[in-house]
């Protein structure tokens, strides 16, 4: 496993009880952002990395019986190599640049605002449409 990353086995039931918490997480985010009550929605751009990755997850588990572990940054390269060029590139590159906000929202000063956060749940509807079709 040189060279892949973390990455744990796991069995059948893995992929629909992480694609149940995708949606989950997913949704929630969705109400944050429905409410448009905060100055920052950071809060709402956390669920959406913690759902996005628990799609990744549900698509690599229901296709190999394997989820990354530890290592978020590392999702995308996994899913890559599980479905090849059935990821589109589009999907990849929304996913590693939502991953690459994961530090920014939970760590740094800089605070999301509403017309950002509305711009990624849309593309996070259309990455989960996307997984969806892949569990």
């Amino acid at each position: 496993m040189t060279g892949k990353g973390p990455r744990k086995a796991v069995d059948g039931s893995h992929a629909p009880a992480r694609l149940l918490q995708g949606r989950e997480f997913h949704e929630s985010a969705r109400s944050l952002i429905t409410l448009a009550q905060s100055e920052s929605y950071n809060p709402a751009v956390t669920l959406m990395v913690t759902a996005a990755i628990a799609y990744s997850d549900a698509i690599t588990a229901k296709a190999r019986g394997i989820v990354n572990q530890h290592d978020h940054q590392g999702a995308p390269r996994l899913l890559r190599e599980v479905l090849g060029n059935r990821l589109p590139d589009k999907q990849e590159k929304f996913f590693r640049k939502l991953l690459g906000r994961k530090d920014e929202v939970n760590y740094g000063a800089r605070s999301t605002t509403l017309e950002e956060a509305q711009r990624l749940l849309a593309e996070l509807d259309d990455f989960a449409a996307w997984a969806e079709g892949h569990v």
